[in-house]
């Protein structure tokens, strides 16, 4: 089977075209990983050449094809209860951010969903009377690839396998025979919905603060100008000593914006 090539200028198209509508910023070293990546895709899509594939893009008003570059160029791992430092401020925390029993969440790139079903699950364990609290959690991502597999919230049994006994009784059902599915008291007060971080409406948000935003190993993919206008965004939906949660490998260095460094890789708006 014939491989095919990706060109220079072809390679410099896809990398402003990434840089304008994702905010990933590609060094001229990952050519060849953006061609291994978009390989498979062009094949499906019909095509003979990226030359094809990258006037497919320009001309694609719609952007409808921006959800699948997306997934293919970014990575996403993900598990649940990953960062566990973070978890452990949170149970010390938890009781004392949100006013009023009223709790607003938004996990902003929550790719196959374990980070929100897991922010879920973690509130019901460490809430002594969440039944009696108001809480909302917006899920949000730029693919609909993972955001189907979010919202089934099914998961395959090396997944399910990560969480104690405890979790696994409580919390899951057995849906197939290598598969559990997330409890529907957990999916209830989560919802999934597509959302750029980079080009995305704000407007959207209509003026509704968060309490909590989880934004985990995104950043680490931009430059410093996208890093800045997207903490400053963060930094409006949060209500005032919200907290904003980021990977361990990230920090706000020089763009803390009214920021305060409370715990490895965890942020107060002051």
């Amino acid at each position: 089977m014939q491989t095919l090539k990706l060109k220079k200028s072809e390679f410099d198209f896809l990398k402003e075209y990434i840089y304008n509508n994702i905010g990933i910023s590609l060094s001229e070293q990952k050519i060849y990983l953006v061609q291994g990546r978009l390989s498979k895709r062009l094949k499906e899509l019909g095509l003979s050449s990226f030359e094809e594939y990258c006037k497919l893009l320009s001309d694609d008003i719609k952007r409808s094809e921006l959800s699948y570059l997306a997934s293919l160029i970014s990575t996403n791992v993900t598990s649940f209860f990953r960062e566990e430092s973070q978890w452990r401020f949170l149970e010390k925390n938890i009781e004392t951010i949100g006013l009023n029993k009223r709790l607003r969440i938004w996990s902003a790139a929550s790719s196959t969903g374990e980070e929100p079903y897991s922010i879920n699950m973690f509130l019901h364990e460490h809430i002594t009377d969440i039944v009696n609290w108001d809480v909302k959690i917006l899920a949000t991502d730029i693919s609909t690839k993972v955001l189907k597999i979010a919202q089934a919230g099914e998961y395959k049994t090396k997944a399910y396998e990560m969480l104690s006994k405890r979790y696994q009784i409580k919390y899951f059902t057995k849906a197939g025979l290598d598969t559990f599915a997330i409890k529907p008291f957990i999916k209830k007060d989560i919802k999934f919905r597509l959302f750029n971080l980079v080009t995305g409406d704000y407007k959207v948000f209509g003026g509704k603060k968060f309490d909590i935003i989880f934004c985990r190993n995104v950043m680490i993919y931009f430059d410093k100008k996208t890093q800045n206008e997207l903490v400053a965004k963060f930094y409006n939906l949060l209500n005032m000593g919200g907290y904003l949660f980021i990977g361990s490998s990230e920090a706000l260095t020089d763009i803390k914006q009214g920021f305060k460094l409370v715990s490895g890789s965890i942020y107060k708006k002051v």
